[in-house]
């Protein structure tokens, strides 16, 4: 027992030395949230590779990852302010439009893998959920979609999401943005009681989340901690940048081991279907965050971030790259993760996505 253990640990150190190396490779290269996206390219690239040559039943750690989402909470609530607050009568008109965004992108995501991808209706459906993952699968598999393309479509639209946006965000303003243009989260010098009390937070955080059932507890639990004390100055963290930079290769590690075991077929019609169902999407945030940005003055850039129909935690985190509002993000973020859960859950409910007899699956 305790030889497969150290191989899967030696294994796990490997995948992120590889993730680290690219991620210098990628910061040389100018390119924004560089050790988030090369650790990705890097261990995508070995599981489709050399994906039958990892250890048997071998799995990125899940509590290894979950403590660095925890860590990504941290900083996020590191950053509340007082404002956050002041964008609050703002959200008034962003939080409903969220709930538009997802009715929208789940209906254009619906169109494109049932009449251009072909899928049958329950897999249709589930595969262009704008959110909930594991609810859309959970749902997925009880309605009789094709569980394996499901869950490669809905991994795919993050991995996808978190390919394109910083990379066409730095297109965008002409010139590198966030982390690519030498902008650090750093404000101090952290120094050993910081980066206790960063894990620290996350641990407990991660516990309270888990306790209470808050949507993406690893994130959030952590996150509400952290803010809530630093919105009333108990705690000024000065976190390290070398802790940001690995908390994205752990990131980009566990998003780019997705592709293990995927055909070649799967994987060329997976990624042309989801890079189809990224831009709508993407294109489709972005024109409600102008149409938003014309009537509240709220910064572009925030609010594309906040539409990405990517991971909660990724996208928080390409917003603490790109200097955005992080605690803003986030809170959108799960205000989609609710919606797209509740629409799966009322649909499921009514039954549309049930065969009626003599009709198969006709629409």
């Amino acid at each position: 027992m305790r030889l497969p253990s150290l191989i899967h640990l030696g294994f796990t150190a490997l995948i992120l030395a590889f993730g680290a190396a690219f991620g210098f490779i990628f910061m040389w290269a100018g390119t924004p949230l560089p050790f988030m996206l090369g650790s990705l390219v890097s261990s995508a690239t070995l599981a489709i590779a050399a994906g039958h040559l990892f250890p048997a039943s071998y799995d990125f750690p899940p509590r290894f990852r979950q403590l660095f989402v925890g860590v990504i909470g941290v900083m996020i609530g590191a950053q509340v302010s007082p404002d956050l607050v002041a964008l609050l009568p703002k959200m008034a008109w962003s939080i409903p439009a969220i709930l538009v965004f997802v009715v929208l992108a789940h209906w254009g995501n619906y169109q494109i893998f049932r009449r251009v991808g072909g899928f049958d209706r329950p897999t249709a459906y589930y595969s262009g959920s704008p959110g909930g993952l594991l609810e859309a699968i959970a749902f997925g598999e009880e309605d009789g979609a094709d569980i394996r393309r499901l869950t490669i479509m809905q991994f795919l639209r993050i991995i996808v999401v978190v390919m394109i946006l910083p990379v066409a965000i730095s297109i965008y303003e002409g010139a590198p943005v966030g982390s690519a243009a030498g902008l650090t989260l750093t404000a101090g010098v952290a120094d050993w009681q910081d980066i206790a009390l960063t894990f620290g937070f996350a641990i407990i955080g991660l516990w309270i989340g888990t306790l209470v059932r808050v949507p993406a507890a690893q994130l959030t639990g952590p996150l509400l901690v952290v803010g809530a004390a630093s919105a009333f100055g108990l705690i000024d963290l000065v976190i390290p940048a070398w802790l940001v930079g690995s908390a994205q290769v752990v990131l980009g590690a566990g998003l780019g081991l997705r592709f293990v075991g995927l055909t070649r077929r799967m994987l060329v019609q997976g990624l042309g279907l989801s890079v189809l169902s990224s831009t709508f999407m993407l294109a489709l945030g972005g024109v409600i965050s102008v149409a938003l940005a014309r009537v509240t003055d709220l910064d572009l850039e925030m609010l594309i971030i906040s539409f990405a129909p990517g991971g909660v935690t990724e996208m928080s985190l390409i917003a603490l790259s790109l200097a955005a509002n992080p605690a803003f993000v986030t809170l959108h973020h799960l205000v989609r993760i609710l919606a797209a859960v509740g629409e799966l859950a009322v649909v499921k409910k009514m039954g549309w996505l049930t065969p009626h007899p003599g009709h198969g699956d006709a629409e």
